[in-house]
């Protein structure tokens, strides 16, 4: 396995860099006063969603983009470091056509979707034009379980019926999100793995409503993490997305590069709290000495260093498996960065929000904002848990316990 930057990707790197620093950092306090204000999206995120598209930085996550769609073709490998760079802003990765959940959206849809399907949702989002939703998750079940859920989805002569509710589903309160990809059960006797369909439901089909955007640790996200109400909501069969009861195998398509997504970009929030922390370390005195010299804020840096380096090659070398063996033969490696990552994101940023001491608690300073969203990826794509239990699952599967085998590696008694 090689994970150096390839000179294509050195060059990738440097030109998102230098579009960041020119473009999107100057904007960050003005994201937040234009959100504050209530304007949302903000007043230059399609100017410069245009200017990343004219530098060829636009849809630089799907592998298999066709020549005919807009964007770089890269691998998982070669995008993991991009997404790592723009992780540093929280909404700096829809400037190129690259944010969750429209990221996976696409994947599904380049995947699974119908000529017509496709023209009607992939082309826009490819586009940047619309935005999306990914709808399992509901109030009412364990839904780290995906056999759990229980909306239903009822086929009727040529249509499906739809009754439900979700909630904390991203993206669901932004003006420009245009279609929900839901899952629920078509067939409730089946095994329980295809009991579930994905179905197409744009946002303003009659039964839709949207009861609120939740909170994440009492922090708002303008873009939404949204309970919604599905009720007598009526689709053509056209709709569905995939095979009927196909719906749980298209869910494990979708999230083994989006995980890779979500854990570089966490890669580059942790990188910006130890660079914040080194320079405040530095530059504050306490005690007649600088914080960096105290043992403990010393000691805070290296352990971060550390396993953010750590992190980073686990990913990389889940990023290189799904590109050479596919997800399904990285599935160990997947469930693996999914718990440490976000573990490692939230550490550093609460070490680094210590350092700034109060300050760090304020919106003076992204770390607040940062570690709230990397607590909420300890839960999103799988709680840390199940990843665990999945993960000791296929170690006990591969190392088989053989009553009355002695390990030669014992001191056995003779």
């Amino acid at each position: 396995m090689d994970f150096a930057y390839s000179p294509k990707v050195e060059a990738l790197r440097t030109q998102v860099r230098t579009f960041m620093d020119a473009h999107i950092v100057p904007r960050i306090r003005q994201w937040h006063d234009e959100v504050s204000a209530g304007q949302y999206p903000v007043s230059f995120m399609e100017d410069l969603k245009q200017k990343a598209r004219e530098e060829g930085l636009w849809n630089l996550f799907l592998p298999h983009l066709r020549d005919d769609e807009p964007g770089t073709r890269l691998t998982n490998l070669e995008y993991a470091p991009l997404a790592e760079i723009m992780g540093r802003v929280s909404w700096a990765s829809e400037v190129f056509n690259c944010n969750a959940p429209d990221t996976g959206n696409m994947e599904l849809l380049h995947m699974f979707a119908t000529p017509a399907q496709r023209e009607q949702w992939l082309k826009p989002l490819l586009d940047g034009k619309i935005r999306s939703a990914f709808a399992m998750t509901e109030p009412a079940v364990a839904s780290s379980d995906a056999t759990n859920i229980t909306t239903s989805i009822r086929r009727d002569g040529d249509d499906y019926v739809i009754d439900g509710r979700k909630w904390f589903i991203t993206n669901a309160a932004h003006p420009n999100c245009q279609i929900f990809i839901v899952m629920g059960k078509t067939d409730p006797d089946a095994p329980s793995h295809a009991q579930q369909s994905m179905i197409l439901v744009p946002r303003d089909t009659p039964g839709v409503k949207v009861i609120r955007n939740i909170t994440v640790v009492n922090h708002v996200a303008p873009e939404g993490h949204c309970e919604i109400e599905f009720k007598d909501v009526r689709v053509p069969r056209s709709n569905l997305l995939g095979e009927e009861c196909s719906g749980f195998a298209l869910a494990q398509a979708r999230l083994g590069p989006g995980r890779i997504h979500h854990c570089m970009r966490s890669i580059g929030a942790a990188e910006l709290a130890l660079e914040l922390m080194v320079e405040r370390a530095q530059a504050r005195t306490a005690f007649g000495k600088t914080l960096f010299e105290q043992g403990t804020v010393a000691e805070w840096i290296a352990k971060s260093r550390i396993e953010i380096d750590q992190a980073r090659l686990f990913v990389l070398k889940a990023a290189w498996m799904i590109d050479n063996v596919g997800a399904k033969e990285a599935r160990k490696e997947i469930s693996m960065i999914k718990a440490l990552v976000p573990s490692v994101h939230t550490a550093v940023c609460e070490r680094a929000m210590q350092v700034f001491g109060a300050m760090g608690l304020s919106p003076d300073t992204p770390l607040a904002d940062s570690w709230t969203w990397g607590r909420a990826l300890r839960f999103a794509d799988g709680p840390d848990e199940v990843h665990l239990q999945s993960i000791a699952r296929m170690e006990l599967k591969a190392q088989r316990y053989e009553p009355g085998k002695v390990n030669p590696y014992l001191m056995a008694p003779v």
